[in-house]
């Protein structure tokens, strides 16, 4: 059983955020995500799986200084 590739307005409407949040958090790589094209494509499971180990509790923006 595999599951089918979402588009991020799927992943955004799974994870109650924002298509910007979505794209934010693949731009640091902070989203388990895959480059197809110009799309990006995500697993429900492999999402699923980095919510519960808490990726999602990071903020999108971080200020921290460098």
């Amino acid at each position: 059983m595999s599951d089918r590739w979402l588009s991020v307005e799927e992943i955004a409407a799974h994870l109650g955020v924002s298509k910007d949040t979505i794209y934010v958090w693949t731009a640091k790589k902070r989203i388990p995500a895959h480059r197809v094209g110009r799309l990006w494509k995500f697993q429900k499971s492999e999402i699923d799986d980095w919510v519960k180990a808490g990726g999602a509790g990071e903020a999108p923006e971080n200020s921290e200084g460098s």
